[in-house]
C-alpha cells in the first residue's frame, strides 16, 4: 500500500506535509495532511484496492453534492489507490445539527434519480455490488442487493440454511412487501451512524457513500440500525419537510424497517459472521409477517 502522503502529493500534483493519520476507517487508511497550498486535505487509501472502488466514492459524492442538500466533502483528486477530499474539522452532534440533517435529506432524497441503479458500482467495504439499473425498487433491491449479499454470505458461512430461505422468500415477494410504488430516491446507500461527520461548524457531512437510485426508507431503516445520534429529532424534521414538499413518508413506513435493514445485515453477515446472520434471517421473518 502506497503511503497517504505519497498518494496525496501524486493526485495533488505537488508535495505535502504535516501528515497526521486519522482513525476511524474500517478498510481504509486515513491521514490529515496540508497541500502545497495551505489547504488541509483529508486523503485515503487501502491495501490492494478493488478496481474502481475510489471512482465510485468520487461519483457518489460528487452525485450527492449536486442536489445542494446536504454537505458533502469536495472531491479534490482520486486515483486507482487513493481518494483526496477537503478537510472538514471535526465537531460533535447536536439536536440542532441533526434537525438540519433531517430536513436536507428529505430534500437529498427527493432531488430524485434518473432511475433504480446508477452508472457506478456500489462498494460495502470491500464487497463490489451491481448498480445497474432496473425498472422498480423491487426488482433492484432483490436482485442487486438482497440475493447477491445472500450468496456472498452463504458462501462464507455467515447465514445458516434456514435463514438463507428467508431471505429468498423476501427477494421473490419483494414487489408485495415494498409498500406503495414511488419514484427513486437520491440515497446515501451506506447511511449508518459512523458515515454522519458531524462538523465543527455546526452542520453533519454524508461521507463514505454508496449512493444510487434507491427508496429513501432504506437510507432512514440504515440510519436506525446502528443507532444514529439524536435519531428522533432527524426523524422528526426529515418528516415535516418530506411533508412541507408534497412527497410524506407513509404512515406505515417503520413496518417495512426490516425489510430495508436486510441488506446491510447481509453485507455484516458476509463481513464479519457472528450474530450477523441470525439478525438477517429475524428481519427477514419479521418482514414476511408484515407483508
Amino acid at each position: 500500500m502506497s503511503a497517504p502522503a505519497d498518494v496525496a502529493a501524486r493526485l495533488l500534483g505537488g508535495p505535502v506535509s504535516g501528515v497526521t493519520p486519522v482513525g476511524g476507517g474500517c478498510i481504509g487508511t486515513g491521514a490529515r495532511a496540508v497541500a502545497a497550498d495551505g489547504r488541509a486535505v483529508f486523503v485515503k487509501t487501502m491495501a490492494e484496492p478493488p478496481d474502481g472502488i475510489f471512482a465510485a466514492e468520487a461519483a457518489s459524492l460528487r452525485w450527492l453534492g449536486e442536489a445542494d442538500a446536504v454537505p458533502v466533502p469536495e472531491v479534490l483528486a482520486e486515483g486507482d489507490d487513493g481518494i483526496v477530499l477537503e478537510w472538514v474539522e471535526p465537531g460533535t452532534s447536536t439536536r440542532t445539527a441533526a434537525e438540519r440533517l433531517g430536513t436536507g435529506l428529505a430534500a437529498l432524497h427527493l432531488a430524485g434519480a434518473d432511475g433504480f441503479g446508477a452508472s457506478w458500482p456500489a462498494y460495502l467495504g470491500p464487497l463490489r455490488l451491481d448498480n445497474e439499473p432496473a425498472a422498480t425498487f423491487a426488482e433492484f433491491y432483490a436482485e442487486r442487493r438482497l440475493l447477491p449479499c445472500l450468496r456472498i454470505a452463504v458462501d462464507r458461512g455467515g447465514v445458516s440454511a434456514p435463514d438463507a430461505r428467508a431471505v429468498e422468500q423476501v427477494a421473490a415477494r419483494c414487489a408485495d412487501l415494498a409498500g406503495p410504488a414511488e419514484p427513486p430516491a437520491r440515497i446515501h446507500g451506506d447511511l449508518w451512524s459512523g458515515n454522519l461527520h458531524w462538523a465543527a461548524d455546526g452542520t453533519c457531512r454524508l461521507i463514505d457513500p454508496a449512493a444510487y437510485g434507491g427508496h429513501r426508507e432504506s437510507d432512514l431503516a440504515m440510519l436506525a440500525l446502528f443507532g444514529a445520534p439524536h435519531l428522533d429529532t432527524l426523524l422528526g424534521a426529515y418528516a415535516d419537510t418530506a411533508a412541507e414538499l408534497g412527497r410524506p413518508l407513509p404512515p406505515d413506513w417503520r413496518t417495512r424497517v426490516p425489510l430495508h435493514q436486510l441488506q446491510p445485515l447481509l453485507v455484516h453477515a458476509a463481513l464479519f459472521g457472528g450474530g450477523y446472520g441470525d439478525q438477517a434471517g429475524a428481519a427477514a421473518r419479521s418482514a414476511l409477517r408484515v407483508g
